[in-house]
């Protein structure tokens, strides 16, 4: 007889697992009248009821889901949750015509959050973080990636991910953390791009590494960021250090990130509206994750889509994200995201999903999540809808039930 620490009955499950290929599977891996047993904090096996192996049902709890769909813990692959102050104001001046980039140019945008952010204690940027991630975490979030990117000298991007672990200490939720000071050019390094990035590579990527506060670099490839080479060069010291690596790419233009952190094999491409077939073709081959934030595309009001078709035609493996930033995605819903996906993007329900689950974990090197099955995190979130498409086709009604992280 099997021993469980826990068991889920009356459920259907969205599995979001794959069939192997030539065989039939229902849309979303889906498991109508199903079950999960945890034990431990993973999933011990899941299927459908009546297949469940016998287990002692006196000494085990046992959770009646009354036809709830299941789908494993979303997950939130690209986010900057850590940042002080606002820029409303800046967002006022885009609505009078003034371009993101001009708004950059004029010591706004990224570097006007800069100078909040070293401005900001621990404290204050954890208390104003902690309620980002709630509302993510109320939303199903699971799993969520922080950035730093808003230091811009070695101090306060130190500060920024302490604070970034100290989240993932005090939630529930597993926060993986990313080294993003490659992001903009400080106000004192103003014409010394290459200064800077000596500075990334000299100073902070080796203290940020030896406190072990990172588990991936990542960095702005583009006209306002940085050159393909100085990019390079970041990537370099990350590979180095036994780093990772992933970057903000084609989002405004096209300088060919997307080839370059594929010949780094790097975790992922994020943004990609201007990404050609070439890129696509060499993040296919590295297998590197597309990750796209309808977010961003939203708020700047920006006409370029991202190539969906083509990174569908080579399977290019496609996450969604929040890109909560407090410049172009002020947003906190990963649902709203999902709806996004499916009406500017034009994605079908069941791959903005994917997107948010199974890819999403891709994005992250995780292996272990993203998919119910035997062996994975019990980490999966029980929903008040009649079918897994309502997550996607409906905004502002949380169907949220039940979220288990880690089995609890």
């Amino acid at each position: 007889m099997n021993h469980y620490t826990q068991v889920w009955l009356d459920i259907n499950i969205a599995t979001m697992n794959k069939a192997p290929q030539g065989t039939e599977q229902e849309a979303y891996g889906a498991i109508r009248d199903g079950a999960i047993a945890v034990t431990d904090g993973k999933i011990s096996w899941v299927g459908p009821r009546k297949e469940l192996p016998e287990f002692d049902i006196l000494a085990t709890p046992v959770v009646k889901g009354n036809g709830a769909w299941v789908t494993p813990g979303l997950i939130d692959c690209h986010t900057h949750l850590v940042f002080g102050g606002s820029r409303a104001q800046e967002f006022e001046k885009r609505l009078q015509g003034v371009s993101y980039e001009e708004i950059s140019r004029q010591g706004g945008g990224i570097v006007s959050t800069v100078n909040e952010t070293r401005k900001a204690d621990e404290e204050t940027l954890f208390v104003a973080a902690k309620d980002r991630l709630n509302a993510l975490m109320a939303e199903g979030v699971t799993t969520v990636e922080i950035k730093s990117g808003y230091g811009l000298d070695t101090e306060t991007e130190v500060k920024m991910l302490k604070v970034a672990r100290l989240l993932g200490e005090h939630h529930p939720a597993t926060v993986k953390t990313t080294f993003l000071g490659a992001h903009a050019l400080p106000p004192e390094f103003k014409g010394n791009a290459d200064g800077y990035i000596d500075l990334v590579c000299n100073e902070m990527l080796p203290a940020v590494h030896e406190q072990g506060l990172a588990d991936a670099v990542d960095a702005f490839c583009e006209g306002i960021g940085f050159s393909l080479e100085q990019t390079k060069r970041v990537f370099d010291k990350a590979v180095e250090l036994g780093l990772p690596v992933k970057l903000h790419a084609e989002q405004l233009s096209n300088l060919g990130g997307s080839e370059l952190v594929a010949k780094y094999k790097g975790l992922s491409s994020d943004h990609l509206e201007y990404v050609d077939e070439a890129g696509i073709k060499a993040m296919k081959e590295a297998g590197t994750v597309a990750v796209l934030l309808p977010g961003a595309f939203y708020f700047l009001r920006e006409t370029q889509l991202p190539p969906i078709d083509l990174l569908n035609k080579h399977q290019v493996p496609i996450a969604i994200a929040t890109d909560t930033n407090p410049g172009s995605s002020p947003l906190c819903s990963i649902l709203l995201m999902l709806n996004m996906a499916c009406t500017l993007f034009r994605m079908p329900p069941e791959q903005a999903l994917e997107g948010v689950t199974r890819n999403a974990a891709l994005a992250l090197g995780l292996d272990d999540r993203g998919v119910l099955k035997a062996g994975n995190r019990a980490d999966f979130v029980l929903w008040d809808v009649s079918h897994p498409a309502e997550l996607a086709y409906q905004f502002g009604v949380n169907k949220v039930k039940e979220i288990v992280i880690g089995g609890r």
